[in-house]
């Protein structure tokens, strides 16, 4: 299974890809604006690929429940200068997590491989603009916006509605010019659902896989493992995420984009050794 990311195809069959996380907003939920400066998320970025990150996916809009929306403008100050040095520095794949077109483009032509959209490529503009670079693109699921996406969502079957939207982007990206091995999908957890939706799946994501295409897990410190836990504090610790990207792992997801890299690297070390002894 490869994902083209534009200047490289990655081989992701095996699995346990990371994607290291770089916020750069001064609202985030997970690090609270700690690397909002350039220089600080550079750093940071050049850290976690040390630790193990095959990708560094750069954000300038808290998409956290009951975040308002950015402009393009104000997002774009905050990541292209992040991602013009990156590039100056590094032979990472560079991802970024934004849903505006205008923001792609600038991003694209620094030298970004992938485009991160949370709304599924759905803004005017945006797959074309991803099939005439051929980067990679991961194509998110969410129920409703992050100003109220976890107000009261609500799914008759979440997976398969989950798969039905899958399908849906496929046959709308397709058309628009890009190439199968340029998707990836992203079920979005946390994104308008409640625990139980998570859950479900976490425990179905080899339903997930729509056209043989990869699925990034993206639960890094997310409310619901707190909520499992009865805890929010622990739900935040690396061993709560790294618990469940090495589930991921073993159920059907490809690359998990976490915060706490060197953890989920160990984690993910261990069980693919002992893999091959499988019977």
């Amino acid at each position: 299974m490869n994902w083209l990311v534009r200047r490289d195809v990655l081989d992701v069959a095996r699995g346990g890809v990371l994607m290291g996380i770089v916020n750069v907003t001064p609202d985030s939920f997970s690090d609270g604006g700690r690397f909002y400066a350039t220089e600080r998320a550079v750093s940071h970025a050049k850290e976690l690929e040390r630790q193990g990150a095959l990708i560094l996916d750069i954000g300038g809009e808290s998409t956290r429940p009951g975040a308002a929306e950015v402009s393009a403008e104000e997002e774009l100050g905050r990541v292209l200068p992040v991602v013009r040095e990156l590039r100056s520095c590094t032979d990472a794949v560079i991802s970024v997590d934004t849903r505006h077109a205008a923001v792609a483009a600038a991003v694209l032509e620094a030298g970004a491989d992938v485009i991160n959209d949370i709304s599924g490529l759905r803004e005017e503009g945006m797959a074309e603009l991803c099939a005439e670079a051929r980067c990679g693109v991961v194509a998110m699921h969410m129920q409703g916006r992050p100003e109220t996406m976890q107000d009261a969502p609500s799914y008759e079957d979440v997976v398969r509605e989950v798969r039905g939207y899958f399908e849906e982007r496929y046959d709308f990206l397709l058309a628009r010019g890009l190439e199968p091995e340029q998707i990836c999908w992203d079920p979005g957890i946390g994104f308008g659902k409640t625990a139980e939706h998570n859950l479900a799946l976490l425990s179905n994501m080899d339903k997930l896989q729509v056209a043989g295409r990869p699925v990034l897990l993206g639960l890094s410190r997310k409310r619901m493992l707190g909520a499992v836990l009865g805890d929010a504090e622990q739900g935040r610790a690396p061993l709560s995420t790294a618990v469940m990207t090495v589930w991921g792992h073993l159920h059907g997801a490809q690359i998990h984009r976490v915060h706490d890299v060197a953890e989920c690297s160990r984690a993910l070390r261990l069980i693919r050794a002992a893999e091959p002894f499988v019977r």
